[in-house]
């Protein structure tokens, strides 16, 4: 065969619709509709807190900092629609056409458009967070909305090779995710002990994962070795026959169900859970006379080729154009098992003696309140004060950025919080605390009816007051 014969074959097998996945298409738009859904829906009661003109991270502020310090690359550096304006009717807008955009997808209305604003929405409140968009699930998203776009028209089925970097999204969250457990050398993964606090350790646990880890290391050590051969092993079921595929189906879908129950990763395990689907082909027909998809054959292998770099070679040049727009990532979760549980609580005060607490929405705070079920919804603060927790006020100086806030009584950042204490007039001062958090035992909380016990550890960062306060 000459090689244009081989060009020729390659370019129709792999870029004309024929792809025996029209269900799985159906299926995969209406999920990737209701997980935007989902992240625009928790950002409506967020944005404005996080990047707004008076939240903890201004986008107003960092842009204009952003294009003095790298001039006209900026625009390529931080890739959003708030360039135009910053203020809080720009956030409302992307907010609210990215919510029209998810809801036009599930219902099939125009559902590239609807996927491509969607993504610009949601690409232009991340390339304006900052510290609040730094979550490997972010790019997952922006990677899975991009790769939908070459799906193609539903009255055709998509190319083998839109179907394949899906499924290939998906292979790479599992593997690379092992790998990087391998290599980081992480003890716990290695003598089985990684699943004996994870349920108590992770950035927001449900009551489910409490009632879990009361079970015996046994279990732990199994779901470790499991986690481990799912992500080094079961995934490679994927490059295998059919039959090969379903096996892989019905082993990581209750693996993600149970991820589901006992942690809140936002749409994380939603979004894995439903790329699982391009596991399932049908027997939809291959209609004849169909033409190789040509913008594909050179976008597809593009990004195919980053998204390997991505992992061996960061420095590859594509790698580092597309950085900004996250779509095409390295993944790689949980190498490090978090070991202790550490809380950010603020507190205010008006007269210097008496501290009062603000309460939050979703985090750990009162020993004797349940943790919940809140994911697919993201509360992107609380998450964030939880990695903050593990580190240094200096690395997250948005910290003092939020007391600074709350000084001001400001009603952006205020409604982050489940409550303002302060609601009558503002603090003198406030600051931030460290507790630590373990859960209670079955007897402790039979006898207290607490599913935390907790230690204050002392403070986290500088008091602020209020110049001029007495």
């Amino acid at each position: 065969m000459t090689g244009h014969a081989m060009f020729d074959d390659v370019l129709h097998r792999w870029f004309t619709p024929s792809a025996p996945y029209v269900r799985a298409r159906w299926i995969w738009l209406r999920a990737l509709g209701l997980i935007f859904f989902s992240a625009f829906y928790s950002l409506l009661f967020q944005i404005h807190g996080l990047i707004g003109p008076n939240g903890i991270l201004p986008a107003r502020e960092y842009l204009p900092a952003l294009r003095q310090f790298a001039g006209a690359k900026a625009y390529w550096l931080a890739p959003t629609l708030l360039w135009i304006d910053a203020g809080d009717r720009m956030l409302d807008v992307i907010i609210w056409l990215g919510i029209a955009a998810s809801v036009a997808l599930v219902v099939n209305f125009f559902p590239r458009v609807a996927i491509a604003v969607a993504g610009i929405c949601f690409l232009s409140f991340i390339g304006a967070a900052q510290d609040f968009a730094s979550y490997q699930s972010d790019g997952m998203l922006l990677e899975a909305a991009l790769l939908s776009l070459f799906l193609g028209h539903k009255n055709k089925p998509p190319t083998r090779a839109a179907v394949f970097m899906l499924q290939w999204e998906w292979f790479r969250i599992y593997f690379e995710s092992g790998v990087v457990k391998i290599l980081s050398g992480e003890t716990q993964w290695r003598n089985l002990t990684a699943m004996d606090k994870y349920y108590e350790n992770g950035p927001l646990p449900t009551w489910i994962g409490w009632h879990v880890q009361q079970w015996p290391h046994g279990f732990h050590a199994f779901t470790a070795a499991f986690t481990l051969i799912v992500e080094l092993l079961v995934a490679w079921l994927l490059f295998f026959p059919k039959k090969s595929k379903l096996i892989a189906f019905w082993i990581t879908t209750p693996l993600q169900i149970g991820i589901i129950l006992t942690a809140n990763y936002a749409f994380l395990n939603y979004l894995v859970l439903a790329l699982g689907v391009w596991l399932l082909r049908d027997a939809a027909p291959r209609p004849d006379g169909l033409k190789p998809v040509l913008h594909q054959a050179f976008i597809l292998p593009v990004l195919f080729i980053t998204t390997v770099a991505s992992f061996m070679f960061p420095n590859f040049p594509t790698v580092t154009l597309l950085e900004p727009f996250r779509v095409a990532n390295s993944y790689g979760l949980f190498a490090i098992m978090t070991r202790e549980r550490y809380e950010i609580e603020f507190q205010g005060t008006r007269d210097g003696t008496t501290w009062i607490a603000y309460p939050f929405r979703y985090k750990p705070q009162d020993p004797r309140k349940a943790p919940g079920i809140y994911a697919p919804y993201q509360p992107r603060f609380e998450w964030n004060l939880w990695f903050a927790s593990l580190g240094t006020w200096e690395s997250n100086r948005w910290v003092l950025n939020t007391e600074a806030r709350l000084l001001e009584n400001e009603p952006s950042v205020l409604r982050l919080f489940a409550s303002n204490p302060f609601a009558g007039a503002p603090p003198t001062t406030v600051r931030a605390v460290q507790w630590r958090y373990w859960f209670t035992t079955r007897e402790e909380r039979r006898r207290t009816g607490a599913w935390w016990r907790r230690e204050l550890v002392g403070d986290y960062a500088p008091a602020l007051t209020r110049p001029g306060a007495p």
